[in-house]
C-alpha cells in the first residue's frame, strides 16, 4: 500500500518531502562557492557520507529548544524520576520505541533552527543549489537506559536500497547536548556506504531494504557538541547508540532537499502542517495524542527564508 504522497505505508522515510532518484549528490561538482563548509569538509562529505557543521546554531537557540523538549515531554531535567514516564504512543516502527522521540513538529523554536541562515547555507553547500525545502520533523529526548527502559540501539536506512535507481537525499540531526560513547547518539557505517553498490550485488533478493547485514563492517560512533549539525547521505547506514550514561541526550532532526514547487500535493500538505501544527503522515510518525501543538502553542512565525523553506512562498519570486 502507498499513502497519498506515493510512499509505502511501512516505509520509514519522512513524507514531508520526496526521496529523489534523478539528482546527483555523492559525486556532485561544485558550481556555487562554499558558504559554510571548507574544501576539506566537502571532500570528507563525499568520501564518508556525512559531515559535521560546527556552531550551526547559537547557545541561546540550543537552550530554548532544550527548554521546549523538557516541557513538551512533561519531564523535569533536575528530577531523574520524571524521565521515565511511559512514551505517549506506541511506535509502529518498533526500533523507535523507547528511543526518546518527541512528537512535536511545528513549534516556533524548531522553526527558528530550521530557518537559521547558517543551517540553510550548509545544505546549500551540499546540494549546490539554493531552492530547498526543509523537512517537517521532530526532536529527541533520550534518557539513560534503566528502570526497565529497553532500548538497544539500531542501524537502518530510511531510504529503500533495493531500488534500481538508488534514492538521492540527505538527513540531518542538530545536537542539543554533547554526545559521547556513553550518552549515545548518532552512529553509522561509512565503509558500507562507500561499498554499497558492490555490497548490494552480494545480497539475497529477499533482503530487508531498510536494514543492512553488517557482517564484515564496523559501526562508528560520531561524537558531537551541542549546537553542531550532522548531515548524512540517505544511503549511509545509520542509527542511534543506546544511552548508558547518567545524563539525557537531546537533539532535533533537520534536513533540506531540493524544492518541488510543482508537486502541489506535498506543497499544500506542508503549508497545512505548519498552519494546523500537524505531524507528517507515515509509519514512523505516531504524533502526539494530547494534541498539545494545536492547543498549547501558537502557529510559528516564519522569516522570508522560512516561508521559502516551507513552500508557502516560491523561490522563483
Amino acid at each position: 500500500m502507498k499513502n497519498r504522497y506515493g510512499f509505502g505505508d511501512n516505509a520509514p522515510g519522512n513524507n514531508s518531502v520526496s526521496n529523489l532518484t534523478s539528482s546527483a549528490l555523492k559525486g556532485i561538482v561544485k558550481t556555487l562557492p562554499l558558504r559554510v563548509l571548507s574544501a576539506i569538509d566537502f571532500e570528507f562529505w563525499q568520501h564518508n557520507g556525512y559531515v559535521i557543521i560546527r556552531n550551526a546554531v547559537s547557545s541561546e537557540a540550543v537552550a530554548a529548544t532544550v527548554g521546549l523538549l523538557w516541557e513538551f515531554q512533561e519531564m523535569d531535567p533536575n528530577d531523574s524520576k520524571s524521565w521515565y514516564r511511559p512514551q505517549l504512543r506506541e511506535n509502529k516502527m518498533q526500533e523507535l520505541n523507547n528511543s526518546g522521540m518527541v512528537e512535536c513538529y511545528n513549534n516556533q523554536v524548531l522553526w527558528n533552527n530550521r530557518q537559521n541562515p547558517r543551517v540553510y547555507d550548509a545544505f546549500v553547500d551540499l546540494w549546490d543549489r539554493e531552492d530547498l525545502w526543509v523537512t517537517i520533523d521532530r526532536a529527541n529526548l533520550n534518557p539513560p537506559n534503566r528502570h526497565g527502559r529497553d532500548f538497544s540501539g539500531f542501524i537502518h536506512w530510511d531510504a529503500d536500497t533495493s531500488l534500481t535507481l538508488l534514492p538521492v537525499n540527505v538527513q540531518g540531526v542538530l545536537a542539543l547536548s554533547d554526545t559521547t560513547h556513553e550518552t549515545g547518539g548518532f552512529q553509522c557505517v561509512p565503509a558500507l556506504y562507500r561499498d554499497l553498490e558492490q555490497w548490494r550485488l552480494r545480497q539475497p533478493a529477499e533482503r530487508d531494504p531498510f536494514v543492512p547485514d553488517l557482517k564484515g563492517y564496523e559501526t562508528e560512533f560520531v561524537p558531537m557538541k551541542a549546537g553542531e549539525l550532522l548531515i548524512w547521505n540517505c544511503l549511509q547506514p545509520h542509527g542511534v547508540r543506546p544511552n548508558k550514561s547518567e545524563t539525557v541526550r537531546l537533539a532535533q532532526y533537520i534536513s533540506m532537499v531540493p524544492a518541488e514547487e510543482k508537486n502541489e500535493t506535498i506543497r499544500e500538505w506542508r503549508t497545512q502542517s505548519w498552519t494546523a501544527r500537524i505531524a507528517p503522515d507515515g509509519y514512523a510518525f505516531p504524533g502526539d495524542p494530547r494534541n498539545w501543538e494545536q492547543t498549547r502553542y501558537p502557529k510559528a512565525e516564519l522569516s522570508t527564508l522560512g516561508e521559502k523553506l516551507l513552500g508557502s512562498q516560491s523561490w522563483n519570486l
